[in-house]
């Protein structure tokens, strides 16, 4: 028997046919196993198995989602405080004021004045 790799997850085409080979199997009257896993009831078992871990990875990343999109929001709302704040500083200060440049502005006659170029006509 080849190696499996495990670490990818199965198609769900895969796991539609194994479901119906499982119900297939509870058909067959005199089907009997000598290895406890592949016994009626140990496939049942792994089946049951699987659905809970499929529910609690279901549920886990629902949290997550969750988690991340609070997150987003605080973020958002965290930004948009600062950018109001930000306006209320420039307003009352004005925005040559030390206070503008202690929130990240540059003073307004610190700034560079855009200079004129002049173009040089070819000959």
């Amino acid at each position: 028997m080849s190696t499996t790799d495990t670490s990818r997850r199965l198609r769900s085409i895969y796991l539609d046919q194994d479901v119906d080979s499982l119900r297939g199997v509870g058909t067959i009257a005199d089907y009997a196993s000598g290895r406890p896993e592949t016994t009626l009831k140990g496939l049942q078992n792994s089946y049951a198995a699987m659905m809970a871990a499929q529910d609690e990875e279901t549920k886990t990343m629902v949290r997550a989602k969750a988690a991340a999109d609070k997150a987003r929001l605080a973020e958002w709302q965290f930004h948009d405080n600062i950018l109001a704040m930000k306006e209320l500083v420039r307003g009352v200060y004005g925005s040559d004021s030390d206070e503008a440049q202690a929130i990240g502005y540059k003073k307004k006659s610190e700034r560079k004045r855009p200079r004129r170029s002049i173009k040089v006509a070819a000959m």
